[in-house]
């Protein structure tokens, strides 16, 4: 386990109030983000364990809207319990091969589908009442998924990478560091961040 210097139990402190929270039970809240454009950029402070989770969890979370895209105006559902069913057995099988928990891989992951669900759904609504706002192309749902693809391995790599910090007690105002510094650093609207809280869920043990 890292040892945490006086200032970044300070920052671990103030941002679990102000960014991102997750329960003790593992339920996600969103606290409102007023205030957080004048938090430090993620490289004016050192950076928390679980960074590299928290950013590729915004990184996947961003296919979400060309996946939306692809989607908006054809028969093609937001649910896809065929392609859901290949990521978690996919990413239990890379689990494996790294020594890691098939199983917490799978919840991870379940919540990285779920978030992505949240942000296509939340596109869809915005479109519908927004008709101006839609995508006039689509982009090409093969080659978004080689791209989520990508990045799913690398955010199985870096769950297992950080199982010891996922399952320290210090875990929690991690993630909460991490999730402010990557809301910075990506300017995320309400949508995103909403959905990024979702996806974290399941990463402290």
């Amino acid at each position: 386990m890292r040892t945490t210097t006086p200032l970044r139990r300070a920052l671990i402190t103030v941002t679990a109030t102000a960014a991102v929270v997750l329960t003790a039970t593992g339920s996600a809240v969103a606290v409102p983000v007023s205030g957080t454009a004048t938090a430090p950029h993620a490289t004016d402070l050192s950076l928390s364990p679980l960074h590299s989770v928290v950013e590729l969890a915004a990184e996947r979370l961003a296919t979400a809207d060309l996946v939306a895209a692809a989607k908006w105006g054809t028969d093609s559902p937001i649910d896809d319990p065929a392609r859901e069913q290949q990521v978690l057995d996919n990413v239990a099988a890379q689990a494996e091969q790294l020594g890691a928990d098939p199983d917490e891989m799978r919840a991870v992951f379940r919540d990285q589908i779920e978030a992505n669900k949240i942000v296509q759904r939340g596109l869809f609504r915005r479109w519908t009442d927004h008709p101006g706002e839609a995508p006039t192309t689509k982009p090409d749902l093969n080659v978004v998924r080689q791209r989520i693809n990508q990045v799913t391995s690398a955010l199985v790599e870096a769950v297992a990478d950080t199982s010891a910090d996922r399952g320290a007690f210090t875990c929690r105002p991690e993630l909460a560091l991490a999730g402010l510094q990557v809301h910075h650093e990506n300017h995320l609207d309400a949508l995103h961040t909403r959905a990024l809280v979702r996806a974290l869920a399941s990463v402290c043990r």
